[in-house]
């Protein structure tokens, strides 16, 4: 068995992680369903999706629409409550440097973007999707390896924006002080949050149950590193959402 939470992962956020696997766990066995002690913290994403053993993980809709959505089942997509998103939504925002003379998304055709990474919805394909429905194309030239880099980059010129998910931004306003240097000029549209995913030909049901139980036991003081604050079943057309095209099609 093996359960992993990648999503939202950062030293400073562990323990809160944890504590929500704990809950979850506990919560799971008492009510017959097999669970792993720990949270692995080893292997790959990829690796943890395409264990057939896998208990218990969360996944970017990006991956989840071109890889994985016939080999997990679902169980729900993460509600943090983010503004201008309904039930189980968030957005990517568009990040600038504070000098930056732009002052809406439009304003950003044929500028320079960081991306942490190909595959991720947030970072990527979101803006990507918002682009193409506007006519506009970016200039994708930095692959940093995380939304943190991505804003470190921006920060030091390397790029003229970054897209950053609405939720990691308000964890990086809490540990990182390069959002002192940035703004938000806009956000693309709302779609699926990060979502629950279990082994294929698992029932999601106690799984849901398991985790609306870890969020209302979590302790007071692991609730802003943590967030979450339901959990969603939305349906399947909700993620029936373009694929955006590869970056590296669209450097000018």
């Amino acid at each position: 068995m093996i359960s992993a939470l990648p999503m939202y992962w950062f030293t400073e956020t562990k323990a809160a992680h944890v504590a929500f696997w704990v809950l979850v766990r506990d919560h799971l066995r008492a009510n017959g369903v097999k669970a792993p002690k720990s949270l692995n913290e080893m292997k790959s994403p990829y690796e943890v999706w395409s264990a057939q053993d896998l208990t218990l993980s969360h996944i970017c809709s990006l991956p989840y629409r071109l890889e994985f959505k016939d080999k997990v089942t679902r169980i729900g997509a993460s509600d943090y409550g983010l503004e201008g998103c309904g039930p189980g939504q968030y957005r990517a925002l568009f990040i600038v440097r504070d000098d930056h003379p732009a002052e809406n998304p439009e304003d950003l055709n044929a500028a320079t973007m960081a991306l942490n990474s190909d595959d991720s919805h947030s970072g990527w394909g979101d803006a990507a999707n918002w682009a193409i429905a506007r006519d506009i194309r970016f200039n994708p030239r930095r692959w940093t390896g995380s939304h943190q880099n991505s804003l470190g980059t921006v920060v030091a010129g390397g790029a003229e924006f970054c897209t950053i998910d609405a939720r990691t931004f308000e964890v990086l306003k809490m540990i990182d002080p390069h959002t002192q240097l940035v703004r938000v000029i806009g956000a693309t549209d709302p779609s699926p949050g990060m979502t629950f995913v279990t082994a294929r030909g698992n029932d999601p049901a106690p799984f849901r149950e398991a985790i609306r139980s870890a969020i209302a036991s979590m302790e007071d003081r692991h609730r802003p590193m943590f967030g979450l604050k339901d959990i969603i079943a939305l349906p399947d057309e909700a993620y029936d959402i373009p694929v955006p095209p590869d970056p590296r099609s669209w450097n000018i």
